[in-house]
C-alpha cells in the first residue's frame, strides 16, 4: 500500500443482528494501472465521483475500506459489523450504503464524516444494491428470498418491500429516467423487470446462464448483464425487453459497470483482466491483463477511471485510460 492507513474508526455492530464477434482487442499500456494493498478479501466496490475516493468491502473482517486514487493509499477503515457485501454511493448526497445479507440490512454512513446515519431493515438476505440519485431512494435485491427491497434516502426507512418473481436476485441495476430497475435471477437465467411507478415486476427478459452483474446506460435505456455461466455478455433492448445481442468474452464475467458518458461497459470477463465493450456497438473494443481474475467492477464517472477487486491478494486495482 502506497502510504500509510491514517485511521481506523469503530461503529456500533447493530447490522450482526438484524452471440457476438469477438475482435481482436487494444491493449492498456501498463503504467496505466496502479495497484493499493488493502489485505483481507476485498469484495463490493462503489465509487463518488464527485470526491473521487473509493469504497471497498470485505466481508470477512465485517469492514469498509476508502480509497484515495490521489495518494494511493487506505484513508480509512470503517468497521460496520456483519458480512458486509454490496456497496453504492450517492453523488448528491453523499451517503454510502453498505449491505449486510445475513442481517438482512443496509448501513447508511455519511461519506464526509463516515459517521453511522442508520440501519435500515431491508429483509433477509438484502445483498445487491443500486441508488436512484435523482429520487434519492435505494433498492436492495435479495440473493436468498428475491424481495427487492425500496429504501427512502431521506428518512432513512423501509418504504416497500416487494416480493420477486424468482427466488433470488444475485445483481441490480436502475434506470432512474424510465423508472425501471432490472434484477438478475441466476437461478433462472433472467433478468427481471421492475416497474418503480407501479411498484410491481412487469417482465422478465431471458439472458445468458448464471446473471450475476447488471448495469443500465441511462440515455439509451440499454441493460448489459454479466453471465457467470457462460462467455458472454447480453445486452438487453429495454424497449422490446428482449436480449438484443450477446458479446462473446474471453471468460466468464460476474461484475460489470458502465461509463454513462461514453456509453462503454467493462467487466471482468477478460482472460485474467478486464474486458472492454463498446456498448453503442456492441463488440468487444479492449482487453486488459491483470495476470489474475478481478471480483467487482466499478468506474469513475468523472474521470473514466475503473476500479476493481482482486480478492485472492488483498487489493484494489485503479486502471486509467482504458
Amino acid at each position: 500500500m502506497r502510504g500509510r492507513q491514517l485511521s481506523r474508526r469503530t461503529l456500533f455492530a447493530l447490522v450482526t443482528a438484524g452471440a457476438g464477434a469477438l475482435v481482436q482487442p487494444a491493449a492498456a499500456r501498463a503504467e496505466d494501472v496502479r495497484t493499493v494493498e488493502l489485505g483481507g478479501a476485498p469484495a463490493g466496490i462503489a465509487v463518488n465521483p464527485v470526491t473521487g475516493l473509493g469504497y471497498v468491502t470485505d466481508a470477512q473482517a465485517g469492514t469498509l475500506s476508502v480509497v484515495d486514487p490521489r495518494s494511493l493509499s487506505v484513508v480509512d477503515v470503517v468497521r460496520v459489523g456483519g458480512e458486509p457485501g454490496d456497496v453504492a454511493s450517492d453523488p448528491k448526497t453523499g451517503r454510502i450504503y453498505v449491505a449486510n445479507p445475513p442481517g438482512g440490512t443496509v448501513v447508511v454512513l455519511d461519506g464526509r464524516t463516515l459517521d453511522l446515519v442508520s440501519v435500515i431493515g431491508a429483509g433477509a438476505g438484502a445483498s445487491a444494491l443500486a441508488v436512484d440519485e435523482t429520487a434519492n431512494r435505494v433498492y436492495a435485491a435479495s440473493g436468498t428470498t428475491g424481495t427487492l427491497a425500496v429504501l427512502d434516502g431521506v428518512s432513512c426507512t423501509l418504504a416497500a418491500l416487494v416480493p420477486g418473481p424468482q427466488p433470488g436476485f444475485a445483481g441490480i441495476g436502475v434506470d432512474p429516467g424510465r423508472k425501471l430497475a432490472y434484477c438478475a435471477s441466476a437461478a433462472t437465467d433472467s433478468v427481471e423487470v421492475f416497474s418503480i411507478d407501479s411498484g410491481k415486476f412487469v417482465a422478465s427478459v431471458k439472458v445468458g446462464r448464471n446473471p450475476t452483474g447488471v448495469a443500465v446506460h441511462h440515455a439509451s435505456g440499454t441493460v448489459y448483464v454479466a453471465n457467470s455461466g457462460i462467455h458472454h455478455m447480453s445486452i438487453v433492448d429495454a424497449a422490446t425487453r428482449t436480449e438484443r445481442k450477446t458479446v462473446l468474452l474471453r471468460s466468464e464475467s460476474s461484475a460489470l459497470a458502465v461509463h454513462q458518458g461514453t456509453n462503454t461497459v467493462y467487466t471482468n470477463g477478460g482472460q485474467n483482466g478486464l474486458a472492454r465493450v463498446d456498448g453503442t456497438a456492441g463488440t468487444l473494443s479492449g482487453e486488459l491483463s491483470l495476470g489474475v481474475n478481478p471480483g467487482d467492477v466499478a468506474v469513475d464517472q468523472r474521470t473514466r477511471t475503473v476500479w476493481v477487486t482482486d480478492p485472492l491478494h488483498g487489493r484494489v486495482s485503479l486502471v486509467r485510460d482504458f
